[in-house]
């Protein structure tokens, strides 16, 4: 019998699940570790922090979705691969052995800057930050002083996570509530560096119009409870500090001894093998392709789930591998707090509530797949 784990019940991992459960390859049994049950699908969250979606609505139910399949959960946190063993280490000293594994954890917030990880909220694990945002809700609606709250990080999770809070305060508070002090940092010069100026226009409109303060060019230096110090040498107040400034890789796969890029992600060739082990398999945020650099983005997570389950099998049983190409570019469809957002695509950029209706068709189809 051998034996597949995989590690991570991230979007390229669920659909691996799923095609497992349904054509189980015979003499092969599969195990899912994850720390949580409910794996959160990243596109849907701004819309559960605005109050669009209920929890559910965004979160796959891993156990049941395995035990449908006939495939084992294990809820833990993988802090190593012991590869000469063929064993994953988990935090709590469990081991569980291998034949073939795969990795799909995610990445871990980029919080190298002082204070930050002592008095900010990370984006992840997303679990921390829901019960870190009901905390947020209490506090803007028994507090008789205004709410401050910032987010570090101009890209499209800071801008999305920011205008959905923004939105969710706006629809929950009262007239008899202070209205909340909004601030966004980012050291690139403007919104959305990495998209078209028409939709960093459009975005920069729509924080005006809600009175949100755009701290640009200056990065946040140091974070104190309840003072984030800019790189220009002014401060913004912050009750509250969100950090969503771009990923970082865990330490473990480096030091499990894989071959890993400069920033620590896992080293994967084309058929998202490991360049450095051959049963080692990777993809998602976790992994970096070799000679294909692309976003680190949920978009090509859920692309890569198919070719991975097609080489995953053919590890285990036989077959040639699955090539997968990143696309040289995605389109982005970015939600602004209400049922409105942009899509962006190359110098394309699309506004309306029919663009929230069509983002809201496509991640309620991705959804239904692991009912």
């Amino acid at each position: 019998m051998k034996r597949l784990l995989l590690v991570g019940g991230g979007h390229s991992h669920v659909e691996v699940i799923r095609r497992f459960g349904l054509h189980p390859p015979a003499g092969v049994r599969v195990t899912v570790v994850s720390p949580d049950r409910h794996t959160p699908y990243s596109g849907m969250l701004p819309g559960l922090v605005a109050g669009h979606y209920a929890f559910g609505d965004c979160h796959i139910d891993l156990e049941a979705l395995c035990r449908k399949g006939a495939i084992d959960f294990v809820q833990g946190t993988v802090a190593a691969l012991d590869l000469p063993r063929n064993e994953a280490v988990c935090a709590d000293g469990r081991r569980l052995a291998f034949d073939v594994v795969a990795v799909n954890t995610g990445s871990v917030p980029a919080a190298n800057t002082p204070g930050a990880r002592q008095h900010a909220i990370g984006i992840k694990p997303v679990a921390g930050f829901l019960t870190a945002w009901n905390a947020v809700l209490e506090q803007a609606r028994a507090g008789a002083e205004p709410l401050r709250l910032a987010v570090a990080g101009g890209g499209a999770g800071g801008v999305e996570i920011l205008l959905a809070m923004e939105h969710r305060l706006r629809a929950t508070l009262t007239d008899r509530h202070p209205s909340p002090e909004l601030a966004l940092i980012t050291d690139s010069d403007t919104l959305l560096p990495s998209h078209p100026r028409r939709v960093q226009r459009i975005f920069t409109r729509i924080f005006r119009e809600r009175g949100i303060a755009l701290h640009a060019g200056s990065g946040v230096t140091q974070v104190e409870p309840g003072l984030l110090r800019l790189s220009h040498g002014s401060s913004v107040a912050a009750d509250w500090a969100v950090w969503v400034t771009g990923a970082a890789a865990p330490a473990w796969p480096r030091a499990s001894g894989l071959a890993v890029d400069a920033r620590g992600f896992i080293l994967v060739d084309s058929s998202l093998r490991s360049v450095s082990h051959g049963n080692v398999f990777a993809a998602g945020d976790i992994a970096s392709m070799a000679g294909h650099p692309h976003p680190k983005s949920g978009v090509y997570a859920v692309r890569q789930g198919p070719p991975l389950a097609l080489n995953l099998r053919a590890a285990l049983v036989g077959g040639p591998p699955a090539r997968y190409h990143p696309q040289p570019r995605a389109l982005a469809l970015i939600s602004a707090g209400d049922r409105y957002a942009v899509a962006s695509y190359a110098g394309l950029a699309l506004e309306g509530r029919w663009v929230w209706r069509w983002k809201d068709r496509i991640d309620r189809a991705f959804m239904a797949r692991y009912r």
